[in-house]
């Protein structure tokens, strides 16, 4: 099987069943943006920077993508093969997010992304899947999107907020502080 078809080179694309879209359709931006965290993901795990729990978690995550994927990728009223993100995903996130945030140092500041690669490549998941979550608000402004992908989306960049100070906190490193810079004083 040849992985180029050229089906795409009008700038369309097929969604499972066959109905061609425009590459930049609203639930092709979102599937994309998610592909794209997958991505993020499968580098945090190949870097070797992570616990084993936590890639456990992130690799548990990666299919938690590809199922909510699958499922923008059936046009509305089709039937969808796979299983769908629910709120017990949701759920799950939330208590990972207890269990980490436990360990961890009261947060009294704003932090910037760092501290250790494995904490930067989480603030990286972090921000794409708040950029997935604009783009899923924005498809749902045009087609009903599930409450439950919505929350399960939503819950992820809190996921890897936490994930990334946990990162830095198994790591014995610091998270970098936000310090605000003066404004230098303008002379006549």
């Amino acid at each position: 099987m040849k992985i180029y078809t050229k089906g795409g080179d009008r700038g369309e694309t097929s969604l499972v069943g066959g109905v061609r879209v425009p590459k930049d359709a609203h639930r092709i931006q979102v599937y994309g943006t998610l592909d794209e965290l997958n991505a993020i993901l499968g580098m945090a795990i190949a870097s070797d920077v992570l616990s084993d729990s936590l890639r456990k978690t992130f690799v548990r995550i990666q299919s938690e993508l590809f199922q909510l994927g699958a499922e923008l990728a059936t046009p509305s009223g089709q039937k969808i093969r796979s299983t769908l993100v629910d709120d017990s995903h949701v759920i799950q996130l939330e208590h990972e997010i207890d269990e980490m945030d436990a360990e961890l140092p009261p947060l009294t500041h704003f932090i910037l992304p760092g501290g250790s690669v494995g904490s930067s490549l989480a603030h990286l998941a972090r921000t794409v899947s708040r950029r997935a979550e604009r783009e899923l608000v924005t498809l749902h402004h045009h087609e009903q999107v599930r409450e439950e992908a919505l929350r399960y989306v939503n819950r992820l960049s809190d996921f890897f907020f936490v994930a990334a100070r946990f990162v830095n906190h198994l790591k014995g490193e610091v998270d970098v502080p936000w310090i605000a810079t003066q404004s230098a004083k303008k002379t006549n």
